[in-house]
């Protein structure tokens, strides 16, 4: 297709604007009627201020259901949760073929079966040069380096130009597990020219360059083999499966024992041996051996880096986890960064520890964590390596697009800010916004999606903040009361300002208005509901100073 009406667009629908739930669209074609591709397909978590009770949360793909007659593939660039997380919840409303590389192929093909999925349209792709056609593009996986194994940049080759999706990376030229960063590969792909360098921009806004994986190696096993009085517990992110080989082999370095606790701990391991990612890594013993082994002589590596209530790594701090316990003379290490927003989870925990008298040792000091994200000078020194002639900054919140931008204007590349919704036209020599779209969020709330703007949240939180209160009224034939009204209140003291009981306060004004209401009210559910809505949330407020949430069930007989 070479039609010179065609143009090439970008649509994030998740993941500009805000770090995690990544899904990128690409199009190619006359305008509104591209072929497109999804890159990514991701999640981000919630919590219990503003998404109580949501299990997940999607970006809102209407946009592209819609058009799915037109969607070529899906490509997933990496196995974290916030680029493969929503794949296996969406692919039946898409149901385009997907292509990942085989670790990440062997993590949605779990996926895809936990939600009961076909699984016959999930491609193994190998790297660079292999290609694969979805309609007007050329789809390879290029290796970079990351936090998690055979992570890869996209490489979307289109009759406009070629585009090179970073998707998450680093400059790492030994990275432990995985690829390393391969500067001569990248500099051969952007031989012919680069149109479109769409790039992650999380740490812009970190002057040094980046450290590699393998310098947090020694400090890990001098910090390990220095603790001789009890147990040591660490934890860090599952799906650096680099980081838990390191940790197991200062373990075992130090004479311990080492044991793997928690499901996905233990699935990216199996995993990573399965498809060949590792095949030295270090053995371990199952929980129920670990009970055995003397404390000096045990070390477990743990999942809730990040303060998850239901991960090893909290259940240890609350008390025992598959019969092993924390005590006091332990270490606990945080071979992690918190991401922002979890630090009140994460302190939760180092609190309980602390109680325990176990020792604490958090990357404060950044000796036992690096970044699987590429830092200023890095990104700085990609721009000059694919000299492209445009940048498009993603994978990131609002002030790190910007600043991103403004790195590549500085050095001469036009770029643009393009967040959720936001379409841009990168046929010129420039980004151009074209359109912009409602791009929300879909919640998974228990085994159902609803949207963000259904209500069922906001209520969940209005009902939380002011409590819940219920009134049950009966009318006969002749729209009279039958019996007395009765209410029931969640949430709310039991007694008011008068220290009678608050529902008796209610029922009582409800049946003096009900005694003096006019017959068209008592005749008309909607006038009868407000009238009694509107006396229960006078009395709360002169009782108790808060209008609760009010339910009015009405029930008429004959």
């Amino acid at each position: 297709m070479n039609d010179s009406t065609a143009r090439l667009i970008y649509l994030p629908l998740g993941g500009a604007g805000e770090v995690g739930m990544n899904a990128y669209v690409y199009g190619y074609g006359p305008p509104g009627a591209e072929r497109l591709v999804l890159v990514d397909l991701g999640v981000t978590f919630p919590n219990m201020d503003t998404t109580p009770g949501v299990d997940l949360i999607f970006p809102d793909l209407a946009w592209l259901i819609e058009r799915k007659d037109r969607l070529e593939a899906i490509v997933i660039t990496h196995g974290h949760e916030d680029h493969i997380g929503a794949l296996a919840h969406f692919w039946g409303q898409l149901e385009a073929p997907i292509y990942a590389r085989r670790f990440t192929a062997a993590l949605a093909l779990r996926k895809m079966e936990e939600q009961g999925q076909p699984i016959h349209d999930l491609h193994v792709t190998h790297p660079w040069p292999e290609e694969r056609e979805a309609g007007p593009f050329r789809i390879a996986f290029v290796p970079v380096s990351h936090s998690i194994p055979e992570s890869s940049a996209i490489v979307l080759d289109t009759p406009a130009g070629r585009v090179v999706h970073t998707g998450d990376f680093k400059l790492d030229g030994s990275p432990v597990v995985g690829e390393p960063f391969d500067p001569d590969l990248w500099g051969k792909i952007a031989a012919g020219g680069v149109k479109v360098l769409t790039c992650d921009s999380t740490n812009i806004g970190v002057a040094h360059p980046g450290r590699s994986e393998s310098t947090v190696g020694p400090k890990i096993t001098e910090l390990v083999a220095g603790h001789t009085t009890g147990m040591v517990v660490a934890t860090t992110f599952a799906s650096n499966v680099a980081r838990v080989k390191t940790l197991a082999e200062a373990g075992l370095a130090a004479g311990r024992s080492v044991c793997l606790l928690g499901r996905a701990m233990q699935r990216m391991v199996q995993v990573s041996k399965e498809t060949g990612v590792v095949d030295d890594f270090p053995a371990t013993v199952p929980a129920e051996e670990a009970t055995q082994i003397p404390r000096e002589n045990l070390m477990l590596i743990v999942t809730g880096s990040q303060g998850e209530r239901r991960a090893a790594s909290a259940q240890l701090a609350r008390g025992k986890y598959l019969g092993l316990e924390m005590k006091e003379g332990d270490l606990f290490l945080f071979s992690s960064k918190t991401i922002p927003g979890n630090e009140r989870g994460v302190l939760e925990i180092v609190n309980q520890l602390s109680a325990k008298g176990v020792d604490v040792v958090d990357d404060s000091m950044s000796d036992y964590h690096v970044s699987g994200h590429a830092n200023r000078p890095d990104l700085e020194m990609l721009h000059e390596l694919m000299r492209p002639e445009m940048v498009v900054p993603m994978h990131g919140e609002h002030r790190m697009l910007r600043a991103h931008a403004k790195a590549a204007e500085a050095r001469g590349i036009p770029a643009a800010i393009a967040t959720n919704g936001t379409m841009l036209d990168l046929t010129g020599k420039k980004p151009v916004v074209a359109e912009r779209i409602e791009a929300g969020r879909t919640y998974l709330d228990g085994s159902v999606k609803i949207g963000a703007l259904d209500g069922v949240v906001r209520d969940r939180i209005r009902m939380a903040l002011n409590g819940h209160a219920m009134l049950n009224l009966i009318l006969d034939e002749a729209d009279a009361p039958l019996g007395e009204p009765w209410a029931e209140t969640m949430g709310l003291p039991e007694k008011g300002r008068s220290r009678a009981p608050l529902v008796e306060v209610i029922e009582a004004e409800v049946s003096r208005a009900l005694s003096a209401a006019e017959q068209a009210v008592l005749a008309d559910d909607d006038k009868l509901e407000d009238m009694l809505r509107r006396i229960m949330r006078q009395v709360s407020v002169e009782e108790i100073g808060r209008k609760p949430e009010v339910t009015v069930v009405i029930s008429r007989l004959g």
